[in-house]
């Protein structure tokens, strides 16, 4: 076996028992970005060799950071050191309008603040927000709530 097939096999088996063996707040925590960025219906996840994290929660969810949240049952994105990169499977409510989230960074932690991507803009959340989310809407609430702003989207 050489160096960098045994090296690959050591990084896998290291990665494959940090999910295994830790919640992926304390992942998020390892990485440099705060532990509430997923709520704690998560049920499952998987980080590979490449730095792409797969999160699966129990059902989609709506969560409030500063505005409201969307989870899908599986986000995914590429994680490094500050960094949630292509995202997935979030979504930000920002003027009645459910808009992808693209990426989440923290480039400076003791500035206290993280920026969220969305695309057209460029938002910036203080960390404090960022605690361990516990308010989860069921999946009848997000649904009626959906229901609700495509009426409102048709009135328009």
């Amino acid at each position: 076996m050489s160096l960098t097939s045994m090296f690959s096999f050591t990084l896998c088996l290291l990665l494959l028992t940090h999910a295994a063996t830790s919640s992926i707040h304390d992942l998020l925590q390892s990485q440099g970005l705060p532990a509430g960025l997923f709520p704690e219906n998560v049920k499952a996840y998987s980080l590979d060799q490449t730095g792409v994290l797969e999160v699966h929660l129990d059902q989609p969810c709506l969560a409030k950071f500063e505005t409201r949240v969307y989870f899908d049952s599986v986000v995914r994105a590429n994680l490094s050191f500050g960094k949630l990169k292509g995202l997935e499977g979030l979504s930000q409510e920002e003027l009645f309008l459910w808009l992808p989230v693209k990426d989440i960074i923290v480039t400076d932690p003791s500035s206290g603040l993280i920026l969220f991507d969305i695309g057209v803009a460029h938002k910036q959340l203080s960390l404090s927000l960022l605690r361990i989310l516990q308010f989860v809407n069921s999946r009848s609430s997000i649904e009626k709530d959906r229901s609700n702003e495509r009426e409102f989207q048709e009135q328009r």
